[in-house]
């Protein structure tokens, strides 16, 4: 039954062999929380104690076309911790705590080499935030996906106390909007970005781009930024966070508005990253779209009160993470503007 399976273009013993590593990886992962065997047919996590009203807060996203650019690279552990760091900020922004993730890979012809890379980037992440990788999922699927190709994506699950969750509904007209530096792209606007750099301007992933970038790959793979560690201690201060993904900031920073806010944006208020320089001119982009597509240097925005801004700027630099004040929060409609 194998020889005809692997005929069919699913090879069985190189799942094994993968599987097998990975499961190495996921007992790096293992936390206090964790509970049942590695290999079990579902993962289990403890609630921590002591807590009054625990609130699960589940989140899935993806990694979407940077796939490709890591997969063309060789480097395909960078999309592992991307795809967790990613998740732990969409719970981050509710004051979440990280408790356990789930991965799913699919594709088809993956080596166990390949396969584990992009496992190792993941264990990576649950590592980094004292989190256990649960379990997950690779599947061959080789009449949907080309040989070599695949998809990435991921479930976090994280706890918060009822009473301490974040939902936006303390901001008010005079609160600041602190924006947060991204590494880069993050995970958001590749498919555009390629079209820019690889089609209109021809570069190559080993073309060298302007000082202090490197080379193409080294822009495209930047790890998107974790802002546990900068926001953690400070979310008591907090009003409200928005998570710069796609829809870039105006399609996210109003998510967490209230319907009488406004948050206005100093779009000068910090320096525009030279790799978005390049995307805007090398493919005649205007700043509407700009705006829309890439989050423009701003991985997250906390909105808070003006006197707190300073303790959870110091906060951030503690963290490694520079921050500007962008913009404010008026009384008006839900709406988000730049002026």
């Amino acid at each position: 039954m194998s020889r005809l399976y692997a005929e069919a273009g699913v090879d069985l013993a190189g799942a094994e062999a993968a599987k097998q590593r990975i499961a190495r990886l996921v007992l790096t992962t293992r936390t206090g929380f964790s509970v049942g065997e590695v290999g079990s047919f579902a993962g289990m996590v403890r609630l921590p104690e002591g807590m009054r009203r625990p609130v699960l807060v589940l989140s899935t996203d993806g990694v979407g076309t940077k796939v490709l650019v890591a997969r063309e690279a060789g480097r395909l552990d960078t999309v592992g911790e991307d795809l967790v760091n990613h998740a732990v900020n969409d719970i981050l922004v509710h004051g979440a705590r990280p408790l356990a993730f789930q991965d799913y890979v699919a594709g088809s012809a993956l080596s166990a080499d390949a396969t584990v890379a992009i496992v190792e980037g993941v264990a990576r992440g649950c590592v980094a935030h004292d989190m256990v990788l649960a379990g997950g999922e690779t599947a061959q699927m080789p009449d949907l996906y080309r040989p070599g190709e695949f998809d990435l994506a991921g479930t976090i699950l994280g706890v918060v106390e009822e009473a301490e969750a974040i939902h936006g509904d303390r901001i008010v007209p005079g609160d600041v909007l602190l924006g947060y530096a991204s590494t880069g792209l993050h995970t958001n606007g590749y498919s555009l970005a390629r079209r820019v750099l690889f089609e209109s301007l021809a570069l190559r992933l080993d073309s060298v781009l302007e000082s202090g970038l490197g080379t193409v790959a080294d822009a495209l793979l930047a790890i998107h930024r974790s802002y546990e560690l900068a926001l953690r201690p400070v979310l008591p201060s907090v009003h409200g966070l928005a998570h710069i993904t796609g829809g870039g900031i105006p399609g996210n920073l109003i998510r967490m508005l209230p319907a009488d806010c406004a948050a206005v944006v100093d779009p000068h208020a910090w320096p525009e990253p030279p790799l978005f320089r390049v995307l805007r001119q090398g493919g005649g982009i205007s700043d509407a779209e700009m705006r829309e597509v890439f989050n423009l240097g701003i991985g997250m925005i906390a909105v808070l009160p003006r006197d707190a801004a300073e303790p959870v700027r110091i906060a951030a630099s503690a963290a490694g993470v520079e921050t500007w004040l962008i913009g404010e929060v008026t009384r008006g409609e839900r709406s988000v503007r730049f002026g």
